[in-house]
């Protein structure tokens, strides 16, 4: 049997590969810095096959079951050798440049992702339009066997490090109905006419930024699916945003549970019932977000009950560094940690990816079928 036959035989090659390779980070915690070290992991990956499988031959990858990438993505951010956020975004625009673009740009432009030669950003969110996607207002305009594009999007990560932007953008008549009308485009982010402004958010990182599209030209060739499949696109990829990706921020959230658990023991204190009480959030996020990794290599089309393990995450987050702030005291009221950071930044787990509201209602219109009362 071939080891990208068998999981567990797949781990234990991708363990000893990573032992033997030195892909230790620099010593630079910038959010620059993440994203150097997440290009060169990536390379490191591609070039040995193991970030390949998983993926379709059609597109660049050597095949497999998706579970091999849910592998490879957990080694690897549960020993920081790169950071969740970045790693994140090719488990989420990938799939979606497969599942919507023509085979040929498919081809050409996943290997890019994959291999760390670009990274790639997702236009979605908009001032007025953020759970209530819908309700978005950038507009494209077809003229002469080309779009043109006008408007902002907002709170779009990583887009100043960005080569390509997945693009959602209303076309059609103004008067058509909200879902119908918007169309999904794949963008140069070189492209003359779009502006990038970096927004630094309370946890001092400017993850998330600005971006204005001003009269920006793309040709037909990069509108993926048809004219009307953006807002279906977009119900395909947030499943995305809400499986693998959430296996890797798992192991990362691991990682920092552990780091909990050996600073507390430094301190000379007892861990107690909070810690239990993180414990037991994480591993029943762990629990349920496996289920979904088998549910995705089994074939299934992912959708809304992914919710449910987009609630469990934002609490467990929440929970891992609430138990930080009272084991350690004034580690995030009084001192430049990286608890202090990952504190501030996991106040947003119930924002970002859509609201913990949002992520309710649909839990229990779509799965409970409770009704809009």
């Amino acid at each position: 049997m071939n080891e990208q036959d068998d999981p567990s035989a797949f781990r234990t090659a991708l363990r000893e590969w990573l032992a033997g390779t030195d892909l230790t980070p620099p010593d630079d915690h910038s959010l620059e810095g993440h994203m150097r070290q997440f290009a060169r992991v990536q390379k490191a990956l591609y070039d040995a096959g193991w970030s390949r499988y998983g993926w379709p031959e059609h597109a660049g990858g050597l095949g497999g079951p998706a579970m091999l990438r849910a592998i490879v993505g957990e080694e690897v951010v549960g020993r920081r050798l790169a950071e969740p956020g970045p790693y994140s975004m090719l488990e989420v625009l990938a799939p979606t440049m497969i599942d919507y673009a023509t085979p040929e740009l498919a081809a050409e432009m996943v290997p890019k992702l994959l291999s760390g030669e670009e990274q790639w950003c997702q236009g979605f969110s908009e001032p007025g339009a953020g759970s209530d996607l819908a309700s978005l207002t950038t507009r494209a305009e077809e003229r002469d066997g080309r779009w043109i594009i006008n408007g902002q999007k907002v709170w779009t990560s990583f887009a100043q490090f960005s080569h390509r932007c997945i693009l959602l953008a209303r076309t059609g008549a103004p008067d058509s109905p909200p879902h119908a009308n918007i169309t999904a485009f794949f963008l140069d982010t070189d492209t003359p006419g779009i502006t990038i402004r970096p927004l630094r958010t309370m946890h001092d990182v400017d993850e998330f930024c600005e971006v204005y599209f001003d009269d920006v030209e793309v040709d037909s060739s990069r509108m993926l699916g048809k004219p009307g499949d953006g807002w279906q696109l977009a119900m395909d990829l947030l499943p995305y945003e809400r499986s693998t990706c959430f296996w890797q921020r798992i192991a990362y959230l691991y990682e920092r549970f552990d780091a909990l658990i050996a600073e507390v023991k430094e301190q000379g204190q007892v861990v107690d019932s909070d810690m239990g009480e993180a414990y037991l959030a994480l591993h029943t996020l762990r629990c349920r977000s496996r289920a979904t990794q088998h549910r995705l290599a089994d074939g299934h089309r992912l959708g809304p009950d992914t919710s449910v393990d987009k609630v469990l995450l934002a609490g467990a987050e929440q929970r891992l560094y609430d138990t930080a702030r009272d084991l350690l005291p004034g580690v995030v009221e009084l001192e430049d940690t990286d608890w202090r950071t990952e504190y501030l930044y996991s106040r947003a787990a119930t924002i970002y990816g859509g609201t913990a509201e949002v992520q309710r209602n649909i839990i229990a219109r779509r799965l409970l079928d409770l009704g809009k009362d």
